[in-house]
């Protein structure tokens, strides 16, 4: 796997996150299914490499916190 490739992807995955959230909003159901579609997409490019998939849920439940965080301080 070209680890330096992922991790660009990664970080211009990132900014997609950014992004999305400001287009859908984290509370809408269609921001988290584009959610889990890039991040699935990012995994198969890398022939679901256990690495890819690890940082991908990783990133996933990072967002999770951030919106369990938002939603608490309102």
């Amino acid at each position: 796997m070209d680890y330096g490739a992922f991790y660009r992807d990664v970080v211009a995955w990132i900014g997609q996150v950014n992004e999305a959230a400001m287009k859908f909003g984290m509370s809408n159901a269609e921001f988290w299914r584009w959610v889990a579609d890039s991040s699935s997409e990012i995994c198969k490019k890398y022939q679901d490499n256990r690495l890819a998939i690890k940082q991908m849920i990783m990133l996933v439940e990072w967002l999770e916190e951030v919106y369990e965080r938002q939603k608490k301080t309102g």
